[in-house]
């Protein structure tokens, strides 16, 4: 690669060793301690030469141009929109609790998944991101965060990240491995690619999987989720399984509970199966409002009604805090300003009484 190629966080300590050829051996330390283990703006390296600092800015250019930046929450909630160097968009969420930060990061320019819930699936698909664009988010996200140090990073914004696993991978060892968060304070998200779940479990850095599951049977998953006429429920239980068996993360279930189509007693049911076999968490999400969908959340006395169900039959569960609702930054929101219309699910189950189609739910084996 050639520095015009380049974004300032692509290179690897090796590539950017050779664009300080001719420099004294320590530079490359002091440049890249500055720029992640330090998390300082390229200016502020001031170990660095000017000169120097001017020379590496103008060969590695930012990846990440904001053009919008919204907050809310009491300023407790982030979200930017950047603009890439051929035009994507893409947007990031800086989060701030009591005990934590956390930056929910994207990994596509849109997403080819096509969940029709959610508004980046509605949105279709642009291009992968880079690992530097992906690092990036991260790196200016601490900016903002001043003094609050980012403990936890999700990969839970734009785009699938076990389909763009090279990229997602790379971030992942940049992140812990050079800015210093724990594996255990990084989570990838994903609505079920079954060989990238196997990727992840083969690999040597234990990070979180949170699994986006949404339905308890094919028919209805199919659905809402595509990519499961594909990697159908059976496969991805079993691929979970061993994911938590060989790295012994506990693996988190994301449901986004749809007013009258997957919030019945009958789904909690088989969403119970499901969780118990794999001791895995179940995070309830109330749906969040996309322009393009024509269906609701469920109401708040519903999402209760389905989370103490779950905690009967002994699942953990807890309902997700929504943060960033009021700027589309909220779980399923984020959209980089794409205007699309989806069609809602073909069915709108009624509450109680099977549902055409419905079938056994696979388990996992009991922990």
């Amino acid at each position: 690669m050639t520095p015009g190629d380049l974004t300032r966080y692509d290179p690897d300590r090796d590539t950017l060793a050779s664009l300080l050829d001719g420099e004294p051996a320590y530079r490359i330390g002091q440049l890249w301690d500055g720029l992640y283990r330090q998390g300082r703006p390229l200016e502020d390296v001031t170990g660095l030469p000017g000169a120097l600092r001017e020379r590496l800015a103008a060969d590695l250019p930012t990846a990440l141009t904001a053009t919008a930046e919204q907050r809310t929450d009491d300023g407790a909630t982030t979200k930017w929109l950047w603009r890439l160097h051929d035009g994507a968009a893409v947007e990031t969420v800086l989060m701030h609790y009591p005990d934590r930060t956390t930056v929910c990061v994207s990994t596509q320019a849109g997403c080819a998944m096509a969940c029709g819930f959610c508004a980046t699936g509605q949105a279709g698909f642009e291009r992968h991101l880079t690992v530097g664009e992906i690092v990036e988010q991260v790196v200016r996200a601490q900016w903002a965060a001043g003094d609050r140090r980012v403990s936890n990073v999700v990969f839970m914004g734009m785009g699938e990240p076990l389909a763009n696993f090279e990229a997602t991978w790379g971030a992942l060892q940049r992140l812990h491995g050079d800015i210093g968060i724990g594996a255990r304070h990084l989570t990838v998200s994903t609505v079920g690619l079954v060989p990238g779940i196997r990727r992840l479990a083969d690999a040597d850095l234990p990070v979180g999987l949170a699994v986006s599951l949404h339905a308890a049977d094919d028919a209805l998953r199919d659905e809402l989720v595509p990519i499961n006429r594909r990697y159908p429920l059976a496969e991805l239980v079993e691929a979970c399984d061993e994911y938590r068996r060989r790295t012994r993360r506990r693996l988190s279930i994301e449901w986004a509970l749809i007013d009258g189509v997957n919030d019945r007693y009958e789904d909690a049911d088989r969403l119970a199966r499901i969780a118990r076999g794999l001791a895995a968490h179940v995070n309830l999400i109330p749906l969040n409002p996309t322009p393009g969908y024509p269906v609701v959340g469920s109401s708040r006395n519903r999402v209760h009604a389905f989370r103490d169900r779950l905690a009967a039959a002994g699942v953990a569960v807890t309902i997700r805090d929504t943060r960033g609702r009021d700027i589309d930054a909220a779980c399923g929101q984020l959209r980089a300003g794409h205007a699309v219309t989806v069609a809602g699910p073909v069915r709108n189950a009624p509450r109680t009484g099977a549902r055409t189609g419905d079938a056994d739910v696979p388990v996992g084996p009991d922990p």
